[in-house]
């Protein structure tokens, strides 16, 4: 098997491209990856000297830099990781966010089609069903319309129905997984998790947006790219899979707990005004991918996953910058 991942370079994206290279039949891995803020290549050095792997910096909104990989690698398949994520920033800045992850992945569903693809594989998000109430037991399932809140989930949802329609109008084998809140290992230092981690260690003031009692859905990155990686070899065209955990924390929650594992005090936390179009809980049914897939994520799992993600994370920051 022969892949191109677009935004290789960061947090989810390396966590597959790491997870992946694991296999005996990849042929070709090849990144590609505009290294903006939230990208680096360390997240690749493990898998840098594989005669397998290649990375090309280039950027999914220029036809010629998407178009130039394509003909030099010729993958067989391409799973698009590459997206500007940050609600905070998508309410500063809608039009970068529209234009990177509705037109880039624009380009790169029409060069996917130039190039004769087999596979394309959308990475979204669980935000493009909008929210529910945080006592509600609902669970948003693939069916369930879209209601997204944020410039940043809106622009989510409209990539995920631009590649529905090149499946529907050109016959572009196209496959969408819809995932819940990931940590691990080199995520951005903006992130709740490791934002919370350095600042506890720091002594510093943690700011939570209103009452923090906003929910989030969790899963481990590395059991994320396991979920896509039975998509890209066992996924329907057309079908979109929610991929969760059933592991539910309130954001006061998750801080509280950073804390308690990092020896810092809850007067570090400040409530600051709430988030424009804050949404409130996040939730998904994924019954779907774990009866198909036989992958089982499990919430108890999910959470001791979590703690040692914590530690690790807290003995890397204490290490190194403080």
């Amino acid at each position: 098997m022969r892949i191109a991942v677009t935004g290789g370079a960061g947090f989810i994206g390396s966590a597959f491209c790491r997870h992946i290279m694991k296999r005996d039949d990849i042929e070709y891995l090849v990144v590609l990856d505009a290294l903006t803020y939230a990208a680096r290549l360390e997240n690749l050095e493990s898998i840098s000297d594989d005669r397998r792997f290649a990375f090309v910096r280039g950027d999914i909104r220029i036809p010629s830099d998407v178009s130039d990989m394509l003909s030099r690698y010729r993958p067989d398949v391409i799973v698009n990781f590459a997206a500007e994520s940050h609600v905070d920033r998508s309410i500063s800045y809608p039009s970068l966010f529209i234009d990177t992850n509705v037109k880039g992945t624009g380009v790169l569903l029409d060069e996917a089609l130039k190039h004769g693809i087999k596979r394309f594989h959308q990475v979204s998000t669980d935000e493009v069903y909008g929210d529910t109430e945080i006592e509600s037991r609902r669970r948003f399932r693939e069916e369930d319309p879209l209601l997204p809140s944020s410039p940043y989930s809106a622009s989510k949802a409209a990539a995920d129905l631009l590649c529905l329609s090149y499946r529907r109008t050109y016959g572009l084998f196209v496959t969408i997984s819809r995932c819940t809140n990931n940590f691990g290992w080199g995520q951005h230092a903006e992130k709740l998790i490791p934002k919370t981690i350095e600042r506890s260690l720091r002594k510093e003031r943690i700011p939570i947006y209103g009452s923090g009692e906003n929910i989030r859905e969790w899963i481990d990155a590395e059991d994320h790219s396991r979920a896509i990686e039975w998509i890209i070899n066992n996924g329907e065209s057309g079908e979109i899979y929610n991929i969760g955990t059933g592991l539910e924390l309130s954001n006061i929650a998750l801080v509280r707990m950073i804390l308690r594992m990092t020896g810092g005090s809850e007067s570090l936390i400040e409530h600051t005004e709430d988030r424009k179009g804050h949404d409130r809980r996040y939730a998904l049914d994924s019954s779907k991918f774990t009866r198909l897939s036989g992958l089982s994520l499990t919430a108890e799992e999910t959470m001791k996953s979590l703690e040692r993600t914590i530690e690790l994370l807290s003995c890397k920051t204490s290490s190194t910058s403080l």
